[in-house]
């Protein structure tokens, strides 16, 4: 539990910071939430202020960029919250006010080298659009290629860091003061915050995502992602290929332009699972905004899709896949022992009894387990299925869960009756694919190749040891069936023989 002293050295650091959350904190009413955080009364809140969510949203909007970030996070912890909440925390903007462009000129300028007027062909000092973190800017590079310019708002380092400070030591004292806060682990919550928030600042980590991603998804001609400038990138400046296009909003918009909605959504659909799946490197956040549907370059071949601002990407280990699939695949193959067997191993919070684990499992495989695949609707029941239990999932598998159904509610929204199942019935060759190409990387190999040599080096003394066995006089014992050293000299003379088996194929392979 932290120390008054502590308390006491973060009240002085940053004192300035804490007069203003408090100043909010006390406008939006939300000195009960902090009151009951500390009693553990949070279901009880809800419950007696109908009202809370929406003052709670508006205070993290009025406190900034770190607040509506906490507050995104949380929107996706479906495990923990209520739907009042999920709901009011999923209408937090990011938008912020434009600033003109002379407050950003310094940083410009000492990122660039040289004005913007001679580094680019021509820059619009006219913001094309503003968030919390960054401005964006249009400009056209000296070969003719249309960008943006991404632009850190200046001094947004030091009030983000500062924010983080105070969270983490609010989380502390929470944790201590209440069991059930302590169950919903907030300060695992606020350092997942940091890593994200300090990523999302330096501006080259979003231009290696997109250099990776792009590389990921080089086989899927369709997918467009933004070309990085490194030339005049930097920390706090991105400059990227400008894309045109049309957000997959309303499928009567995307008609008008030419592209099919149905098209869209079969591509979206191999997209997320190609990412998740497949590569282990998946946009995390792809809501419409930071989707583009594209015409194809030339007539026949398929419609586009873009993929924009790559600040957040989550991973996924081939453990985590593994588990995934296998849900999913329960869920669709009506096995509610496989559906439990997921439950069980990804809580967080604890046993729950196996027999509890089959009948929630039982509930979700009668709901979702036939007809099309909604992962939207199979979330609503899965999450609240979660609270119910005391189920708390890993954060990395909660963020793989919303860019899901994130991605399947974008794709619903423009084909009604969109079933993502289907896609991933489509994939599973892929996904065998690139299971074995894991299992034959070099490394792998190298590694398989050197334990099977050892082995194989060892099978002349494990057959000499085997065939002693088999020749030592055993005493009969007629009511028994064939001992267990008869049975185990038989499974040593049987790894001799297929160790040298294996040396000798994997040598022929050489």
């Amino acid at each position: 539990m932290p120390t008054i002293l502590q308390t006491m050295t973060v009240a002085a650091r940053d004192r300035a910071r804490m007069a203003e959350v408090s100043a909010v904190v006390a406008r939006f009413g939300l000195d009960s939430l902090l009151a009951r955080l500390g009693s553990g009364r949070t279901g009880e809140s809800a419950r007696e202020d109908a009202d809370l969510p929406t003052r709670t949203r508006r205070a993290l909007e009025a406190l900034g960029p770190t607040y509506v970030k906490l507050g995104q996070i949380l929107a996706t912890r479906r495990d923990m919250l209520g739907d009042e909440w999920i709901a009011a925390f999923e209408q937090l903007q990011s938008d912020a006010p434009r600033l003109p462009f002379e407050a950003l000129r310094p940083a410009v300028e000492a990122a660039l080298g040289e004005p913007p007027e001679t580094a680019f062909a021509r820059f619009d000092t006219e913001p094309l659009a503003a968030a919390s973190i960054a401005q964006v800017h249009r400009a056209t590079l000296h070969d003719g290629t249309d960008v943006v310019v991404k632009i850190r708002r200046p001094g947004i380092r030091a009030g983000m860091e500062a924010d983080l400070r105070l969270l983490r030591h609010l989380a502390a004292l929470a944790e201590a003061r209440s069991v059930a806060v302590r169950r919903m682990m907030p300060a695992a919550m606020i350092d997942q915050l940091g890593r994200e928030i300090l990523d999302e600042l330096d501006f080259t980590n979003e231009g290696r995502n997109a250099d990776l991603l792009r590389a990921d998804l080089a086989p899927m001609a369709r997918v467009v992602v933004p070309a990085i400038h490194w030339s005049c990138s930097g920390e706090g400046l991105l400059v990227m290929d400008y894309v045109a296009g049309v957000p997959p909003r309303d499928p009567a918009a995307l008609r008008e332009n030419g592209i099919d909605p149905g098209a869209i959504a079969d591509l979206g659909a191999q997209l997320v699972l190609e990412m998740v799946l497949v590569n282990g490197r998946f946009h995390a956040d792809p809501h419409p905004g930071n989707l583009l549907c594209l015409p194809p370059v030339v007539p026949g071949e398929g419609d586009r899709l873009a993929l924009l601002d790559l600040g957040s990407v989550g991973f996924v280990s081939p453990r985590r896949q593994h588990e995934f699939l296998t849900f999913i695949l329960s869920l669709r193959g009506n096995d509610p022992g496989g559906v439990a067997d997921m439950l069980g191993l990804w809580s967080q919070a604890g046993d729950v009894p196996r027999e509890r684990l089959l009948v929630a499992a039982e509930r979700l495989v009668a709901r979702h387990g036939t007809g099309a695949l909604v992962l939207d609707a199979m979330v609503a029941d899965f999450f609240p299925l979660l609270r119910r239990e005391g189920l708390v999932l890993p954060p990395d598998l909660v963020l793989i869960f919303k860019a899901m159904v994130t991605m399947d509610g974008v794709l619903s929204g423009i084909a009604p009756g969109f079933d993502l199942s289907q896609a991933l019935t489509a994939l599973r060759g892929r996904l065998v694919a690139s299971r074995l190409t894991r299992l034959a990387a070099p490394d792998r190999l190298e590694a398989v190749l050197l334990e099977l040599s050892r082995l194989s080096a060892d099978a002349p003394r494990l057959m000499r040891a085997a065939t002693a066995r088999l020749e030592k006089p055993v005493e009969p014992r007629p009511e028994a069936a064939p001992g267990p050293a008869i049975r185990q000299a038989g499974l040593l003379v049987a790894a001799a023989i297929v160790l040298h088996a294996l040396a000798g194929v994997v040598a022929g392979l050489l």
